[in-house]
């Protein structure tokens, strides 16, 4: 297709899930949870069919050159597609917030005023490499009332295309329109354009992916984008820390997974137990090969540390590399976070509950945590059984993004009669 023809095509699956969206938002719980458990059945049954189409775009990778860390982000594995399944299954379980009703209050004129949970509309959720955030975004969407569109990388498109019938089957067993989900055919990038330039259509973007893929987004898009840029996590060890939980924390937030966005970069070290802290943790750094830089005090302590740039304090490494800065005290650590930090998550070790309180006060993140790994910085973690993505925007949804932060709220009014005066 040229590009009008994308524009065309794009503006098509525009207006269906325009009007999808009013289908599913005043559908009722449990139709949505048929369409989910029905979508998890439909995918069992087309194991074989999903690990073949799998095969093709595993298959086209390794002939394009991708990666071996790419080629397992798209590999659908047995394993996965139970997980795929759970997942669904889980989703159909979390409560449903549409129509709840909440702060009722009667006001002096007589009238009652509160705010009703409602779905945003349509979603439109771009992503690359790997296929089961189809399923974990579909899902997400239709229980939250809202209808969905979704563009995967052009290296997956057989195995989304596959997972896209699954979805459409679970959509016509509860009775619902297939346009409450509709994943795009064409690898065209010009679908991305006009998925992001169509604010008649879609109320909301939620960009997957690289640094790249969510700047080109941000800077493009006609329509809100809930997003994050970068991951560049924080952990800082107080002098009042009890060191040997900061040692696991901070083993922890940085070796548990390299490549994720939740994962610390930087490492903030009072003075005061630097040389009796530092030591024993480059000690543990060292058993995992991760690759220390450090300001002059830690190269001073650090045996084989190399010197930080200004740059190290603005990188999302996602590799095992990382950053450590001796600082004076608390607030220079502050200090630090709130200049350097991209707002994911920044975490506090410390014994003593009043400078804690400032911490969570005075950083400015999404997620702002006292002694624990910024590694729960996750939906599943927090309780909201699943999400669409991080976002680092102070407006609407903030940190990870669930079922409510696909919803929004609308004030709602009772009367009997009521005029105003």
């Amino acid at each position: 297709m040229n590009t009008e023809q994308v524009t065309e095509y794009m503006a098509g699956l525009g207006r269906q899930a325009r009007q999808a969206s009013r289908v599913i938002a005043r559908a009722s719980t449990a139709v949505k949870n048929q369409a989910l458990l029905a979508t998890a059945d439909a995918l069992i049954e087309a194991s074989a069919e999903l690990i073949e189409a799998n095969a093709l775009d595993l298959q086209a990778g390794r002939e394009n050159g991708l990666d071996e860390a790419m080629l397992d982000r798209l590999a659908l594995t047995p394993e996965r597609l139970e997980s795929m399944v759970e997942g669904l299954r889980q989703v159909a379980g979390l409560p449903d917030l549409i129509g709840s009703i909440r702060d009722m209050k009667f006001l002096p004129s007589g009238i009652q005023v509160g705010r009703m949970r409602v779905p945003l509309g349509v979603v439109g959720i771009i992503y690359e490499s790997r296929p089961n955030v189809t399923i974990e975004a579909a899902s997400l969407c239709l229980k939250s009332g809202n209808a969905c569109i979704l563009r995967g990388g052009s290296e997956s498109i057989h195995s989304n295309q596959a997972i896209a019938r699954c979805l459409r089957r679970g959509l016509d067993n509860a009775g619902l329109p297939q346009e409450v989900v509709q994943v795009v055919e064409t690898t065209d990038r010009a679908a991305v354009g006009a998925l992001i330039t169509m604010p008649e259509f879609v109320d909301v973007i939620v960009p997957r992916g690289g640094k790249g893929l969510i700047e080109r987004i941000s800077r493009d898009a006609r329509v809100p984008v809930i997003k994050h840029l970068d991951g560049i996590c924080h952990v800082y060890v107080d002098d009042r820390a009890d060191l040997d939980k900061a040692e696991a924390i901070a083993l922890n937030a940085k070796t548990h997974r390299y490549g994720v966005c939740n994962a610390m970069e930087t490492l903030l070290v009072h003075k005061a137990v630097a040389e009796a802290f530092l030591p024993r943790i480059a000690q543990r750094y060292a058993e995992k090969n991760v690759e220390l830089r450090g300001c002059p005090a830690t190269c001073g302590i650090v045996a084989g540390a190399a010197p930080a740039s200004e740059e190290d304090w603005h990188t999302e490494y996602l590799a095992p590399i990382l950053s450590i800065r001796v600082v004076e005290d608390m607030d220079a650590a502050i200090e630090h976070i709130n200049t350097y930090s991209s707002q994911h998550t920044d975490a506090m070790v410390s014994e003593d509950y009043t400078r804690a309180r400032r911490f969570l006060a005075e950083v400015d993140s999404s997620s702002v945590m006292i002694n624990a790994s910024t590694r729960f910085a996750d939906g599943f973690e927090y309780g909201l059984g699943a999400e669409i993505g991080i976002s680092t925007d102070k407006i609407h949804a903030r940190g990870p993004v669930g079922l409510e932060g696909l919803t929004s709220e609308k004030y709602v009014v009772f009367g009997d009669g009521h005029v105003r005066q």
